[in-house]
């Protein structure tokens, strides 16, 4: 019964990471692929903006 028990948290934990990396692989693409590129990019535009004004301006 010793065995059972210790087998038991690394195959939960085996399941578990299975089901993260289907569910990460699924939500890849898709239709939400253009949103998030969208959301990146404006970050993206962001970040580059204040380094291109300082550069612009001294």
């Amino acid at each position: 019964m010793d065995y059972l028990a210790a087998l038991t948290p690394p195959a939960v934990m085996a399941v578990a990471f299975t089901c993260l990396i289907v569910t990460i692989v699924k939500s890849q693409g898709g239709p939400n692929k253009a949103k998030e590129d969208a959301a990146a990019d404006a970050m993206l535009a962001r970040s580059e903006s204040p380094a291109d004004a300082k550069t612009q301006g001294a």
